[in-house]
């Protein structure tokens, strides 16, 4: 199965148009779509942006709480109701709604960044910031991960 991968830093053009990628709109394709949902993260300065599996895990998230509870009403809300379907245009280009660039920040430039199943569009500081505390994490968890492999490994030594 392909993915959405890869960083994109993009431009907007005179006229707030961003170009979607080319491996990206073959996805979009490929589920038969002509536009892309794209919704604020709830958790980010960024936005959400893929097809229909970002659909689908939309709404396997939305399913794990009980029909009609508080949770489920409030985050159906927040996702499904924030969501745009943003029209490709025949050059591959797309206008995000001025609601969407106010979250993210987006004036003149933004990255598009793949998540396997969906992808982000960012302000390009913010996203540099993003990394930059992402990276020290992962980095925090390898050497976590190494260290608790190495007391396995010495365990099985002694015994």
């Amino acid at each position: 199965m392909e993915r959405f991968v890869s960083t994109y830093p993009m431009r907007l053009d005179s006229k707030g148009r961003m170009s979607i990628p080319a491996p990206y709109r073959a996805l979009l394709a490929r589920d038969g779509l002509e536009h892309l949902y794209c919704h604020p993260a709830l958790d980010r300065p960024a936005l959400q942006a893929g097809g229909v599996q970002l659909m689908a895990g939309i709404d396997a998230l939305i399913a794990r709480y009980p029909p009609f509870s508080d949770a489920r009403e409030e985050l159906a809300g927040a996702l499904y109701g924030a969501i745009e379907m943003v029209k490709l245009d025949p050059e591959g280009r797309v206008m995000l709604g001025e609601g969407l660039k106010a979250h993210a920040h987006i004036k003149d430039e933004a990255v598009l960044v793949g998540l396997g199943d969906h992808f982000r569009i960012w302000e390009p500081d913010r996203f540099r910031a993003h990394l930059a505390e992402a990276t020290a994490k992962v980095r925090a968890l390898k050497q976590e991960i190494g260290s608790q492999g190495a007391t396995r490994d010495s365990r099985a030594d002694g015994a």
